[in-house]
């Protein structure tokens, strides 16, 4: 099971606590893995490279639940030979936590390794659990978290930006029609209205919409 905690939405994105250096003394790193083997090869990778605060959880039951109790910078998920469904599962986990995720696997195809491009996984490794690569995945899963994560608000922004400008205009038009004022009058009604409720454009634009619908 997944554990999603109720009335959880997720957070857009959780940026770790430590991008600055010293990075890896500062970060909290969370490994999943059921192979005590496996598991002590990742661990004393992540000692090596310097990454102090490691907690081990040694199976996937309730992982998001438990992904945001423990709260990490980080997640490895080692998953040696993973069923497609045991697979499926960690891909929406990892949609669901939005943190850096890398995933350690020894085989997977096309169409898996797409998943896990587009389940957010920042560091999909196939056949590559060795102690000295350790830190260097680590290091890169979470830069590229980082950027990716960047992308995504500046194309939130943007999309946001467009709205706002064709409700906007939307209001605008209602204004000029209603009140018989031009367009630089309707626009500067607009802009002292969100001065003086100390709100966005955006927002009054949609209020006059909304008003006018129910008038």
């Amino acid at each position: 099971m997944l554990g999603r905690s109720k009335g959880d939405t997720g957070p857009a994105f959780h940026i770790p606590r430590a991008w600055q250096a010293p990075m890896e003394s500062s970060l909290k790193v969370l490994l999943v893995d059921e192979s005590p083997i496996r598991a002590a090869i990742i661990e004393d990778g992540l000692r090596e490279g310097g990454f102090s605060h490691v907690v081990r959880l040694s199976s996937t039951d309730m992982l998001v639940r438990r992904i945001n109790e423990i709260d990490p910078d980080v997640v490895l998920i080692d998953l040696a030979n993973p069923q497609r469904d045991s697979l499926e599962q960690m891909f929406q986990v990892s949609r669901l936590v939005r943190r850096p995720i890398t995933m350690f696997v020894d085989e997977s195809d096309a169409d898996q390794t797409r998943a896990a491009v587009e389940a957010g996984v920042s560091a999909y490794i196939v056949n590559g659990l060795h102690k000295d690569r350790v830190k260097n995945i680590v290091d890169m899963c979470v830069t590229r978290f980082h950027v990716f994560a960047r992308l995504a608000e500046e194309l939130a922004e943007t999309k946001t930006a467009l709205a706002d400008r064709k409700t906007i205009d939307r209001a605008k038009a209602l204004l000029m029609k209603t009140r018989a004022i031009g367009e630089e009058e309707a626009y500067a009604m607009m802009r002292r209205a969100a001065m003086n409720q100390k709100a966005r454009l955006g927002d009054i634009a949609r209020a006059i919409i909304t008003a006018s619908e129910i008038c």
